[in-house]
């Protein structure tokens, strides 16, 4: 497969997954805000931090409040991630690999690309309840999923977008459980408490793991969520899980089965047997926020080897991004 096809189906999965990531916690922390006892202060700031676009926000926004925050990461065309500009791009990288995939999943892209861009208007959104809005992009992202498992051959396309999908998907998860550690930093005696425990439920619901991660523990306890976030090998958001799967598709494309032939396969196999062995008094003991934030650095790290590996003569991502924004 020519690297560019490979790059544009990688890039377009990392962006449909990164879109349906920021709805579903926009949409958790929009409920969350429901949920609470009046006079309690709205927590968006979070977010923003955790999506590592604060400065920009800042620059274009300063106040922190709901409508700035949601309009800012749902339709702001000067956000490269916002949900709006990551369909955008998903669309422009299926637009170059069209004779690579098929009617339904064009039609499909297609469908959301044109939802997105007539819901521009953000008072118009919050007016009409924004769960709405957040549950058409979640549901058209899932549905894209659906029509490439059921209708795209397991050759080296498809594996390419489970990379994408996967290590974006491992990325998102950790900093869904890092907005909680925001949340707590400057209220630490709120913990054990049942704002606490709203909050961390709520959590649990963004990623869809609040009934996968009752059935396995029962009751919400902070170590507990965080070992079935990043440690558990059989949920499908879980951190190892997605650097399993990960690690499975690049080995079907190199057609390696036992150490590494790749820098990719290298980073990747030892970012995984890293976690592998870990346990979570471990990671608690380090500090969950640190141990976060250096899984991200190696994800990156993971990220920058298949782009050196299979797509070295390509744009960097930060020119893909300033080249495909509208």
């Amino acid at each position: 497969m020519l690297s560019r096809t490979a790059n544009s189906i990688y890039w377009m999965s990392r962006y449909i997954e990164r879109a349906e990531n920021y709805a579903r916690f926009i949409d958790v922390n929009y409920n969350l805000s429901l949920e609470m006892a009046p006079g309690t202060p709205e927590q968006w700031e979070p977010l923003i931090i955790t999506t590592g676009d604060y400065e920009l926000y800042q620059e274009h926004y300063g106040q922190v409040n709901k409508t700035n925050v949601v309009s800012f990461l749902s339709f702001d065309l000067e956000n490269p991630n916002s949900i709006r500009n990551c369909i955008i791009k998903a669309r422009e990288n299926a637009r170059q690999i069209r004779p690579e995939i098929t009617k339904e999943l064009w039609e499909q892209i297609n469908n959301l690309y044109y939802y997105i861009k007539e819901e521009r208007d953000i008072e118009n959104v919050l007016e009409n309840d924004p769960r709405t809005f957040f549950n058409e992009v979640k549901r058209g992202c899932q549905l894209l999923y659906g029509i490439f498992d059921s209708t795209i051959s397991r050759n080296e396309g498809w594996n390419f977008r489970a990379i994408g999908q996967y290590l974006e998907r491992a990325d998102k998860t950790l900093r869904v459980l890092d907005v909680k550690y925001h949340i707590l930093l400057p209220h630490t005696r709120a913990v054990g408490s049942t704002i606490d425990l709203v909050q961390w439920g709520s959590l649990l619901k963004s990623v869809s793991a609040y009934d996968m991660y009752r059935k396995v523990y029962g009751t919400i306890k902070t170590n507990d969520i965080a070992e079935f976030l990043i440690l558990d090998r059989y949920f499908a958001r879980s951190v190892l899980h997605c650097l399993t799967q990960a690690q499975t598709a690049l080995h079907d494309i190199s057609g390696n089965r036992m150490g590494y032939s790749n820098e990719a396969e290298r980073t990747l196999g030892s970012l995984k047997s890293h976690l592998e062995y870990k346990r979570i008094d471990e990671v608690i003991g380090q500090g969950l926020h640190e141990f976060i934030d250096d899984l991200q650095k190696h994800i990156n790290e993971v990220n920058d080897a298949i782009q050196e590996t299979f797509f070295h003569h390509e744009m960097s991502q930060d020119q893909y991004q300033e080249q495909t924004s509208e």
